[in-house]
């Protein structure tokens, strides 16, 4: 490893961008590309919003890596003067006959030190009575996370990447020839070739058509529809100023973020199914929601929050999520290109993660470490 290598991060992304920071902040010479920008439409990492949460049950190092995490948006949220997490709580609904998620997150929550209360169905109800908690026995509430502003953020990284000194361009990189070696550099779409010492490639959804043959299948890019709905004018009981963001499995899982009263996510009531898509194009999908799905939401929507039942859909919006087949983070080096680092699938879960993945990711370049067996492409090989 050179003092100072020349590292390229394709992808400004939540995974990308963050370690391109990370990288440049430890003393690497970095260059971030991304084909349409950060926090694009296209991007799994685009939309304004995402859920910040350190509820995933148990016997797994994501509620770990979001108490990093927390502390880490605290940090550059501070340094840079914005404001990114809305700490407006976050619920997790614990059906009486299916709590194995909940029960088994209250040790994980206590060992990284997230603060969280169990409340009753009674204490829910008198605290959010516009909620109706019809078979939900108890609950797991998460103060001091909430919501993090998306797209903002995502520029945020990257501005804060090149006043630091770090080079962005804005273009994608070609497939040809990526799985033979990249002893030329890697061609961009402006025709050149670029080389650097490392690449990394935390390209989301894309991954599997530039690498076909160590990714492939192995992220499946999947449509989510994303619906926004309007409360009465002066009916505030469904923003962030009264409610949390939510989550509720039982029977099928839905969850929520309040609309907020300023900023990026005035855009009303949000709600998606959770449930895996099918496949999707990100370069050329339409975005067009299914009336199914719509109709499945708004059955929803009047059992839980019947003031809601007729209120209009004022937005809408689809995403994808690159789904791994154990919905576990890929972290590892190319296994027949040393100076090759592949970091994605998010299977709908990784934005909230990206500075500590950033940091972890630069670590692990950096000092030629191997990363844990759950973020290995070798575990793939017992599927």
């Amino acid at each position: 490893m050179k003092s100072r290598p020349h590292i390229a991060v394709i992808g400004a992304g939540a995974f990308g961008g963050w370690t391109a920071l990370h990288l440049l902040e430890r003393g690497a010479r970095v260059t971030l590309l991304d084909g349409w920008g950060p926090g694009n439409s296209r991007a799994s990492s685009g939309g304004e919003t995402r859920v910040m949460r350190g509820t995933y049950g148990p016997d797994q190092p994501y509620t770990k890596i979001a108490a990093r995490a927390l502390k880490l948006w605290t940090k550059y949220e501070r340094r840079w003067k914005r404001r990114f997490l809305h700490r407006t709580g976050v619920l997790w609904m614990a059906p009486a006959n299916d709590d194995a998620f909940e029960r088994g997150s209250v040790k994980t929550l206590r060992a990284a030190k997230i603060k969280f209360q169990e409340l009753s169905a009674a204490k829910m109800t008198k605290r959010w009575p516009q909620v109706n908690f019809e078979g939900i026995e108890w609950g797991i509430f998460e103060p001091d996370c909430g919501y993090l502003d998306a797209r903002s953020s995502c520029q945020a990284v990257v501005e804060a990447f090149v006043a630091a000194g770090g080079k962005y361009r804005q273009l994608s990189v070609k497939s040809d020839g990526l799985e033979s070696g990249t002893p030329r550099g890697i061609a961009l779409s402006d025709g050149t070739q670029f080389k650097a010492d490392i690449y990394v490639f935390a390209c989301g959804p894309w991954l599997g058509k530039l690498f076909p043959q160590t990714i492939g299948d192995l992220i499946q890019p999947t449509k989510q529809d994303i619906f926004f709905f309007g409360s009465p004018a002066g009916d505030d009981r469904f923003t962030d100023a009264h409610l949390p963001v939510w989550g509720d499995h039982r029977n099928h899982f839905f969850y929520g973020i309040p609309g907020a009263l300023s900023g990026d996510a005035r855009r009303g009531f949000k709600i998606a199914d959770d449930t895996r898509g099918e496949p999707f194009d990100p370069t050329n999908g339409e975005r067009v929601v299914n009336p199914e799905t719509l109709k499945n939401v708004r059955e929803y929507i009047a059992v839980r929050f019947p003031a809601l039942t007729d209120a209009p859909l004022i937005e809408t919006r689809v995403c994808q999520y690159e789904q791994t087949p154990d919905s576990n983070f890929i972290l590892d080096r190319h296994p027949k290109m040393k100076d090759v680092w592949i970091a994605g699938g998010g299977s709908g879960h990784g934005f909230k993660h990206g500075p500590a993945i950033g940091e972890m990711l630069s670590d692990l370049i950096l000092k030629d470490r191997e990363p844990d067996a759950i973020f290995s492409l070798k575990r793939f090989k017992k599927l």
